[in-house]
């Protein structure tokens, strides 16, 4: 089965070849004969047409991808597609921020439902913000506060005494992460700057030691477990996301990993998420859920010697011939 393949993505020339996943997954179709197409995500548009209207971008056709250093694709002339009509498959896989436009496109992709199938499901991404969608699994949580005023911080703060980590509520890749010591000290001023830079409410957990142990980055595909690689924080830092500069190593599941993974899979599955990212520490507190471009299947690769990018395109092929059933009848 040969599909049309539209990928809604960052520019190709800035991408990581060695370790984006986005790339992998872009490789992975290629070997399999899908024809692939790159478009930025301000070219997405709707228009008005009979009853339901016309999503279309774009796109560039994708002529050659390699890992080559310098010299990793080769795109044709963009030209106006119908990702109605002409696509069967998009992949939303641009980078945050999470913010209107970020919202506004998944909701124009909402418009596609019913004949192009979108991985992963926009209106689920819409929905299920990385430290939003989290708190729905607040059991497996580390204590935690969403909030923007300095009181409910402070007391926060009495009943889990200690130091803290303050992060933005839609940021990623480890940025704008802080550590607060336990004195409190600068807990004021960092609260003022997140109210300043931020509309929304900010996230405060309690700072757990283990994460210099690592933070375990775990990977399901349509709800199953797909493999994992523990990041572990560089040398004066206790963020452990590679994009700043952790490492990562090979690693197995707890009991507890495993507990939280059977307790979401069947939540993801329905809400067509099928390429999760979920970040524990310590092997049981639960602290994200990535829907949005997870990344980390060519680190879990490495290591484990799996097909990651091809268990995606499975599950993609898989729910891709469900809904041509569908809509045949």
């Amino acid at each position: 089965m040969t599909l049309r393949v539209a990928v809604q993505m960052d520019p190709l020339h800035s991408i990581n070849i060695a370790g984006d996943s986005t790339f992998a997954l872009m490789l992975s179709a290629q070997e399999r004969g899908h024809e692939l197409w790159y478009y930025d995500v301000a070219s997405l548009a709707w228009e008005s047409a009979g009853d339901g209207g016309r999503v279309t971008a774009w796109c560039a056709p994708v002529e050659r991808l390699e890992r080559k250093a310098g010299d990793h694709y080769a795109l044709g002339a963009a030209v106006k597609l119908d990702l109605g009509d002409e696509i069967d498959v998009v992949l939303m896989r641009q980078d945050p921020p999470f913010d209107l436009g970020y919202i506004t496109g998944a909701h124009i992709l909402e418009k596609l439902k019913g004949r192009t199938l979108v991985v992963n499901d926009p209106e689920s991404v819409r929905n299920a913000p990385e430290k939003v969608y989290v708190l729905d699994f607040a059991r497996f949580m580390p204590p935690t506060l969403v909030a923007r005023r300095i009181e409910d911080v402070r007391e926060f703060h009495r009943r889990h005494p200690g130091d803290l980590v303050v992060k933005p509520l839609h940021g990623n890749g480890g940025k704008a992460v802080f550590r607060v010591p336990a004195d409190g000290s600068n807990l004021g001023a960092l609260t003022e700057l997140f109210g300043q830079v931020w509309k929304e409410p900010f996230m405060v957990q309690p700072f757990l030691p283990d994460v210099a142990k690592g933070d375990k980055r775990i990977v399901l595909v349509d709800g199953a477990v797909a493999g994992a690689i523990n990041r572990k924080p560089g040398e004066g830092e206790f963020r452990s996301n590679l994009a700043v500069g952790g490492s990562a190593e090979a690693t197995e599941l707890t009991a507890k990993e495993q507990e939280i993974c059977a307790a979401l899979g069947p939540e993801l599955r329905k809400r067509g998420l099928v390429f999760v990212g979920i970040d524990v520490i310590g092997g049981e507190w639960l602290t994200e859920i990535n829907v949005t471009s997870p990344t980390g299947i060519v680190a879990i690769d490495r290591f484990n010697g799996s097909d990651t990018a091809g268990m995606i395109w499975d599950a993609i092929e898989r729910r891709h011939g469900e809904m041509a059933a569908e809509i045949t009848g």
